[in-house]
């Protein structure tokens, strides 16, 4: 599932509500410093030289959009007969946003524009936490609403399984120790599940591998904790689907602790 254009939806988020998307990846393939075996997206495609839109090229896609979404309703834009209002503005789509040499502009651009059109509206960005160690990275994502980070496991060995990260040396430490300078100002994000890839078992959801990801919550302390479950087709056959029961039950001690759990399964 690739994302054709720059600006795309509105889709309804299970975590966000009814999301405008923005990709700042290539339209025909998926860009990523992760090859998630879970991704939605598929694998990356290895391409010598990427195109990626320009920061005129998003700030003319998304001010076109908006414009739209104002002055023109259509039924594209209604359901049940009402007019759908914009939540949030979420950058994802087809690889990790934070690549984007112009992401700190883009941000700056895109927050301008929600403020002239949709006031209400959040900006939120999706990131796999890979580029946190970017001072231009950090700053751009603090002048967004919800800064949306993951972290799938606390134990190296699981994270690279599951993430396989194009830097075959990151290593949780220093993702937690990138995600510790924001102070708990963010939202934590991570996906359970189980399955086999490579003759590999893989569940992130064992007793070990919870005791793991506690403790860097609670050294973290998020300002919220985002769980979730496959959702759609991967491009592993193999990977199997947590329950919600123990999703809520993976939740428990967190909420326990005070913290706000959003479950999504």
């Amino acid at each position: 599932m690739l994302f054709n254009q720059i600006v795309y939806g509105p889709l309804h988020s299970r975590r966000l509500g009814t999301s405008l998307g923005i990709n700042l990846m290539p339209t025909e393939h998926k860009l990523c410093t992760f090859d998630c075996i879970y991704c939605e997206c598929g694998f990356n495609t290895p391409v010598s030289h990427p195109t990626l839109p320009t920061r005129q090229e998003v700030r003319e896609a998304l001010e076109q959009t908006l414009q739209k979404w104002q002055n023109e309703p259509n039924k594209w834009y209604m359901v049940n007969d009402q007019m759908v209002h914009i939540d949030v503005l979420t950058f994802s789509g087809n690889g990790e946003p934070t690549l984007h040499p112009d992401f700190l502009g883009i941000i700056e651009d895109t927050c301008a524009l929600r403020d002239r059109y949709c006031p209400n509206a959040k900006v939120s960005v999706l990131s796999n936490s890979t580029q946190l160690g970017r001072q231009d990275v950090r700053q751009a994502l603090m002048l967004c609403d919800n800064r949306i980070l993951k972290l799938d496991s606390a134990i190296d060995e699981t994270m690279r399984l599951i993430d396989q990260p194009v830097n075959a040396n990151l290593t949780v430490q220093q993702i937690t120790e990138w995600l510790a300078a924001f102070n708990g100002d963010f939202t934590l994000q991570t996906c359970f599940l189980r399955g086999t890839y490579h003759q590999h078992n893989i569940d992130n959801t064992q007793p070990t591998e919870l005791a793991a990801w506690y403790e860097v919550v609670r050294e973290l302390h998020p300002k919220q904790v985002m769980i979730y479950v496959i959702d759609r087709a991967t491009p592993v056959p193999t990977l199997e689907k947590i329950s919600r029961e123990q999703m809520d039950t993976i939740a428990a001690p967190l909420r326990a602790d005070g913290f706000d759990v959003i479950v999504c399964a």
